[in-house]
């Protein structure tokens, strides 16, 4: 199968690309290349053939070819969507519709769409699955509800969406991204031995392993189509609902010499657990394999091997909100965050 992934340079898309490939697919990746900086490590044998392109400039002519569509690329998580609310509804609402549209135009039967976890928001349900009210609580949640209601009114005999409403991810990447929790507890584990938390901790946050992320992108690439048309799944393990102060102590438990402290409750509402058993029990092959005890064992190999330092944990590459402010400040980018030349 010849696969559009957009996003292959990023934290997820940067493994998933070399996966779909040692599949058997053919793979062309679209990335606009905000993030090239970061690049912790030698993670993956191969790379994808990628177009250096803004989703917003994508044509149907970038689409010749292509039988499924795999779509991550937008600007990713809260803290950005504060910074540039406008660009990002511009970007990760917008854009996202305007592939979906395109795809369909093209003759795609298949469009991937990595939605998030983060649409439910505040849960007035002990547990809330893919029939729950959803309730977002920022422009980056917002966005990701907008693009399943509007690509879902797209699906018809032809053309078949999924939306995979995925946990918060964890887990190492050549791409790396210290501005997750488990990474974020996990690196200053390891730079400052030291985990100080702001708050006490006691929001409800699931999580899943980008390696599980990657997974059911390719169950449901090669599911059968009546299995994924028109579908929202959540991605992850019912098991893995965490307290984020649970998070702080299984880090705390793995980097042996670390010391952990909370802070006072956070205003922040948002707190759900999310149930998971669609997924597990629709889609063919799908399972996780991770879970956070060896996530965080994953990242303290990975930190020791490559001897990592306070500078490099804290550096632009790897903090999403960094790096966009640093392309702004130096003109890089423009107010509609395109590459300016230089």
């Amino acid at each position: 199968m010849k696969i559009l992934v957009t996003g292959t340079e990023g934290y997820i898309g940067s493994l998933l690309a070399p996966l779909l490939i040692q599949q058997g697919h053919e793979v062309i990746g679209l990335d606009t290349g905000f993030y090239k900086v970061g690049w912790l490590y030698n993670a993956t044998k191969v790379t994808a053939k990628t177009l250096n392109k803004d989703i917003r400039h994508i044509t149907i002519e970038d689409l010749q070819g292509v039988e499924a569509v795999v779509h991550m690329a937008e600007l990713s998580n809260d803290p950005l969507g504060q910074l540039a609310s406008d660009i990002t509804y511009d970007i990760n609402h917008k854009g996202s519709v305007h592939i979906a549209k395109l795809a369909k135009a093209a003759g795609i039967q298949r469009f991937v769409y990595t939605s998030s976890c983060s649409v439910y928001g505040f849960a007035t349900e002990d547990y809330v699955n893919e029939e729950s009210t959803i309730n977002p609580q920022t422009a980056y949640a917002k966005c990701k509800a907008l693009v399943e209601q509007d690509v879902k009114l797209l699906a018809d005999d032809s053309f078949s969406p999924t939306f995979l409403r995925n946990a918060t991810a964890y887990g190492a990447s050549g791409r790396m991204r210290f501005d997750i929790v488990l990474n974020n507890l996990a690196g200053w584990a390891w730079t400052i031995k030291e985990i100080k938390m702001n708050s006490d901790g006691t929001p409800w946050r699931p999580l899943v392993h980008l390696l599980d992320i990657c997974k059911a992108i390719i169950c449901t690439l090669e599911a059968p189509r009546d299995v994924i048309h028109n579908q929202i799944f959540n991605v992850g393990d019912t098991n893995s609902n965490y307290q984020v102060k649970q998070i702080a102590q299984i880090v705390a438990d793995v980097f042996t010499d670390c010391q952990l402290s909370f802070g006072k409750h956070d205003p922040d509402n948002r707190s759900y657990r999310v149930l998971f058993n669609k997924i597990n029990q629709n889609l063919p092959g799908f399972k996780c394999e991770w879970d956070a005890q060896r996530g965080a064992q994953q990242l303290y190999n990975v930190f020791q091997q490559i001897d990592m330092d306070r500078g490099t944990f804290e550096s632009r590459g790897f903090t999403r909100l960094k790096q966009l402010e640093y392309l702004i400040r130096t003109q890089q980018i423009n107010q509609d965050f395109f590459w300016q030349t230089v």
